[in-house]
């Protein structure tokens, strides 16, 4: 039986899984692209995935990573992938080597320090890139880019025989392509992420939006974590075609939120955004963009 009961959403042919609650724990994970963002309190649901994308050591984004790991051995899969921030590595090790003695069992871990500018091959043609945020030291957040190859448009029309005997005289017929798929920003407080073309162009957007009313501007910033009146200028800056709200505090209703985020932005950008924790039916999935 599931240990959580997962939030859900649906873009196109992605699902988006997860929780999160500020304070209490996030987790959200990407089954068809084989990630997940942060990883809570290790739900059942997740443990399959075979990369784990860890922003930063708060016990709420990262409590459960002894417990992933350990539930993979047990079930016979190979070791889980872990990428985190380099200064994040000795005492991660230090815990699983410690949950590796109360077990009695050795906890395979493949842990992957990362720093902002890296790219870690997730799948052949799937990439994750490394962006720093704004939170705690070393924290990042994370954007999987697909790469292809497209054709250039002179040799639209070839049949695939010339196309290979170009290719055999050393001739560049493609030129390469990269699409942004989703980013997830972690807990971080405001920067102009627009500075950073795959994060703007980036077809999904998580990004955490933490408060919303104005007597809780100092929490934001006592807690690096972004408020309502930043987030609306994040927004005008970027062109995603979807943004998934996570990180909502408990202090504000869910209903008051989406009132509150109703108001603060155009209609059209509105229209794009989705409350992650929000359990009434999404408002615009009914038409594909």
């Amino acid at each position: 039986m599931p240990s959580h009961n997962l939030a859900q959403l649906t873009i196109d042919d992605l699902d988006i899984i997860g929780y999160s609650v500020a304070g209490e724990e996030t987790v959200v994970a990407v089954p068809q692209l084989d990630v997940c963002f942060d990883i809570g309190k290790a739900p059942d649901q997740i443990i399959p995935i075979n990369h784990v994308l860890l922003t930063h050591g708060h016990m709420d984004h990262a409590a459960g990573i002894a417990y992933y790991l350990s539930q993979r051995n047990f079930c016979g899969m190979s070791a889980g992938t872990i990428l985190a921030p380099e200064n994040l590595l000795k005492p991660m090790r230090d815990i699983i080597n410690a949950w590796s003695k109360l077990d009695g069992n050795r906890i395979p871990a493949n842990l992957v320090g990362v720093k902002p500018g890296d790219e870690v091959r997730i799948k052949p043609n799937l990439f994750a890139k490394v962006f720093p945020t704004k939170h705690s030291r070393g924290s990042v957040g994370f954007s999987v880019i697909e790469k292809r190859k497209k054709l250039k448009s002179e040799y639209l029309g070839l049949t695939g025989p010339q196309i290979v005997e170009l290719k055999k005289k050393g001739i560049e017929i493609d030129y390469p392509l990269e699409l942004p798929i989703v980013t997830y920003l972690g807990d971080t407080q405001y920067v102009d992420f627009s500075q950073l073309n795959y994060i703007a162009e980036s077809k999904i957007l998580i990004a955490e939006c933490t408060f919303y009313e104005g007597e809780h501007t100092d929490r934001a910033e006592a807690g690096k974590h972004m408020h309502i009146e930043e987030f609306v200028t994040l927004l005008k800056k970027l062109r995603n075609e979807y943004i998934i709200v996570t990180h909502t505090t408990q202090r504000t209703p869910m209903r008051q939120i989406r009132k509150i985020l109703r108001e603060a932005l155009p209609a059209e950008k509105y229209d794009k955004v989705f409350l992650f924790m929000d359990k009434r039916p999404p408002h615009s999935y009914q038409q594909p963009r």
